[in-house]
């Protein structure tokens, strides 16, 4: 992969987990990989556990970032999701967060799906 499009994404992905911070989230987790899945961020408050799958763009000119996460990646999303909660002995609320940096701008779509 394009190293520049690597770059992008981990930049996209800390100005997110900046976001959730200052709302008192707390990043459990960035870039949790097993075999055939990854999560961008896990981040916790109190019992909340949030998965939060992360997509930065230039633009939106090919479609927004909640599009972009179809049936086939929601179901790989709760597949690793189970198995980071599994690893980690955790329980709570869980949701599933869509979230999209596009020309630096951040936007969070909560419970996406």
């Amino acid at each position: 992969m394009d190293k520049s499009k690597v770059a992008l994404g981990r930049w996209g992905e800390a100005r997110v987990a900046k976001f959730y911070e200052n709302r008192g989230y707390a990043v459990a987790d960035r870039n949790w990989t097993i075999k055939g899945g990854e999560l961008d961020l896990v981040l916790t408050r109190g019992d909340e556990i949030v998965f939060c799958e992360v997509k930065t763009r230039n633009s939106d000119r090919f479609g927004s970032a909640v599009e972009a996460v179809g049936y086939r990646k929601q179901q790989l999303l709760r597949r690793t999701a189970a198995s980071w909660l599994n690893c980690h002995q955790r329980r709570g609320k869980l949701r599933f967060d869509v979230a999209a940096v596009v020309a630096g701008k951040v936007v969070v779509t909560t419970a996406a799906f």
